[in-house]
């Protein structure tokens, strides 16, 4: 990667890391349960790191950059407040005219989302799946394969907590397990469907750089 290049990335890591670092500081002070904050930010204080080792040799792309951002950020506020009592889920709840606070399933698109797109990026410059139906239906399968093992991760914090009420969010939808893995599958295929192309140009251009 030239000089001017590498400078550029690490610009673009500091950018999007700002705002997540600041939002996850901020949230720690008081959050309404301090171990459902826990649970619920422990993927960006496990992702943070390893993006920041990584980054000299595998920088993402910006559209990548943004998206888990993004995602982390839904993380935090949802450990901040958890996800049944998000403010912003309150006020989509009453526009929709909804029984629930839908936080928890925007939440759960984006764990479909975001993840699709890390798995197209690694897969597309790894050069480890041929055909674009192949890499699409891949793409699909991984976020799906992650949220299924997040459910067993929140049943498994459940027995340990003896119920972890807040942790869960089901806010006694008996499907909530199920809706939570669809809205995962449906994000998969909407991140797929939307950001295919731009995510291509990037690619190449990020290759470009190297």
């Amino acid at each position: 990667m030239t000089a001017p290049h590498a400078a550029r990335e690490r610009r673009l890591l500091a950018l999007f890391a700002l705002p997540v670092a600041i939002a996850l500081i901020a949230s720690g002070i008081a959050p309404y349960d301090r171990a459902t904050w826990w649970l619920e930010v422990a993927p960006v204080l496990l992702a943070a790191p390893l993006i920041a080792l990584t980054w000299r040799r595998f920088p993402l792309t910006t559209l990548l950059c943004s998206l888990i951002a993004l995602h982390a950020l839904v993380l935090i506020l949802g450990g901040t407040y958890t996800y049944a009592r998000v403010p912003v889920g309150f006020v989509l709840q009453d526009w929709l005219g909804l029984s629930r606070n839908p936080y928890d399933r925007i939440g759960h698109l984006m764990q479909g989302f975001v993840p699709a797109m890390v798995t197209r990026e690694v897969l597309v410059r790894g050069h480890y799946v041929k055909g674009p139906r192949m890499l699409a239906f891949v793409c699909v399968c991984v976020p799906l394969a992650f949220s299924a093992f997040y459910e067993l991760i929140e049943w498994w914090v459940a027995l340990a907590l003896g119920g972890a009420v807040e942790f869960l969010g089901t806010q006694g939808d008996v499907w909530d397990t199920q809706a939570d893995m669809f809205c995962a599958l449906l994000g998969a295929v909407a991140a797929l469907a939307t950001l295919s192309r731009l995510h291509d140009r990037q690619l190449a251009a990020l290759t470009a750089g190297v």
